[in-house]
């Protein structure tokens, strides 16, 4: 059992006021629910071995990048079959340390059209999401590694192809796979009916919370899915928050800049003084884990917290653009479950995420005013959060709703930490492929994953908004 439920507010209270610094907390206390009956965990895995294609499979048409020449590099890939329903898909493998050098492509077939989609290439990102190396979290026995998810929406067929790279003229032998490779198709499951509201023009639909929304124009929409049933795991995750918001918050509301100074009281600091506390930007809405249906029995029981929040790391999830705003909650119970699941991770591995429509939903449980440690820059994630946008932004312009968000969320929680969203900062890195482990390096305090690791996240489009988002997040903190 992970924890109990306390008798009174109080308990709940007084946990979310600690102040941990680098360990692990036990489950926190929470007020009596009564007779409140837990909810049965939402979602799915299925995990299907890939296997070896052959010759003849690899002399189908209309597959890019694929040639029937009998020397091709090693390929494997799972033909087409007829699955249970999921909306997202990402392959992994067994060593985490191992890198995936090739290409991944699948096609889906659709619940609704019941037709086959194109050829879509998976993001092959491999390590540069993922724990920092020596942590519990990455020495589990338990990570993987794992591509890009990619969001693909009601799904109930699937065929996938993955080609090593081919070796290099002056080498012997071809580049190898690596091994226990298998596809992850991943259903976030639905959730009861809620109204969305369309952010644009005010409309409203219904979703089911599964990605499925029932508009037949694809409106963005807005809204988060509703209340589930409370669970100990539950109580232990919606305690961090309070008193922010209540137990059993689905949001926590937005506060104008003179109101949020009180949440400095909460990031765990201790060092604030009265003359910083003004550079607190106004507090965004932010939908939490129970706002959007995260099943809390997925992840480690416990948190954990580094002593600060020096910089902010932005990403973007890679997983296609394919969405619409009343996806999103769907969205992310299928990136927490894929980080779970699949991967091996404790939890999610983005403190914070933000859909197409400028919505900021909690990431990594914790509490969302806290330094939770996350595993979104390895090397990285010590002393920083990580603020992922929804989506693939390497050709595609980042909405201006999304960088708008992300300039309001950094400008508050940098600002309870006393940081300067124009400034540079010092991080010690743990380890990863620009900087060896121990090495003291300059950045930004808003930078892009790209800064700490080699990568291409967070894409091209969205990594150019980067310096007016500085310039924005301290304006909203009112620094001169």
């Amino acid at each position: 059992m992970r924890g109990f439920l306390a008798s009174s507010i109080g308990v709940a209270t007084a946990a979310a006021l600690a102040l941990p610094l680098a360990l692990s907390t036990p489950a926190l206390a929470a007020p009596s629910l009564g007779a409140a009956a837990p909810v049965a965990p939402a979602g799915s895995t299925q995990s299907l071995p890939l296997a070896p294609l052959g010759p003849a499979a690899d002399r189908s048409p209309g597959v890019p990048g694929m040639s029937a020449s009998p020397r091709l590099p090693e390929t494997q890939g799972l033909p087409q079959r007829e699955v249970k329903r999921f909306s997202l898909v990402g392959v992994v493998w067994d060593d985490a340390t191992t890198q995936l050098s090739g290409r991944v492509q699948v096609r889906t077939r659709s619940v609704r059209s019941r037709t086959w989609s194109d050829w879509q290439d998976v993001d092959t990102h491999n390590s540069e999401h993922a724990p920092d190396p020596g942590t519990a979290e990455s020495g589990s026995g338990r990570a993987r590694g794992s591509t890009a998810p990619l969001w693909v929406g009601d799904s109930d067929g699937v065929e996938v192809r993955v080609q090593a790279e081919p070796a290099a003229p002056a080498t012997r032998g071809a580049t190898r796979l690596p091994s226990g490779m298998r596809i992850e198709l991943v259903d976030p499951g639905a959730t009861d009916p809620v109204t969305v509201v369309d952010p644009k023009n005010g409309g409203s639909g219904t979703s089911d919370g599964s990605g499925r929304a029932d508009d037949p124009e694809g409106n963005d929409k807005g809204d988060v899915v509703a209340l589930p049933g409370m669970t100990m795991e539950t109580a232990e995750s919606s305690s961090a928050n309070v008193p922010l918001a209540p137990l059993g918050a689905t949001e926590i509301t937005a506060l104008n800049k003179a109101d949020s100074t009180a949440d400095a009281a909460l990031a765990g600091e201790g060092t604030l003084s009265t003359a910083a506390r003004p550079y607190i930007g106004p507090r965004p809405r932010i939908v939490t884990r129970l706002g959007w249906g995260a099943d809390e029995s997925l992840r480690e029981a416990g948190f954990v917290y580094t002593s600060t929040v020096k910089a902010a790391f932005v990403h973007h999830t890679a997983s296609g653009n394919n969405y619409a705003c009343a996806d999103a909650p769907a969205v992310l119970r299928s990136l927490y479950r894929y980080h779970v699941v699949s991967s091996g991770w404790r939890d999610i591995g983005y403190n914070f995420a933000v859909d197409k429509c400028g919505t900021v939903y909690e990431g990594r449980a914790g509490g969302v005013a806290k330094a939770v440690q996350g595993a979104h820059t390895m090397g990285f994630n010590t002393d920083s959060m990580g603020v992922a946008v929804i989506g693939t932004y390497t050709t595609t312009a980042p909405p201006a709703a999304a960088v708008k968000a992300v300039a309001q969320l950094t400008a508050w929680k940098l600002g309870l930490f006393n940081r300067d969203p124009r400034a540079k900062t010092t991080l010690k890195s743990g380890g990863g492929n620009l900087f060896a482990k121990g090495t003291n390096v300059k950045l930004n305090v808003i930078s892009g994953h790209r800064d700490g690791f080699a990568t291409e996240c967070p894409g091209k489009l969205l990594y150019g908004q980067l310096p007016p988002t500085r310039v924005s997040s301290a304006k909203l903190q009112g620094r001169p």
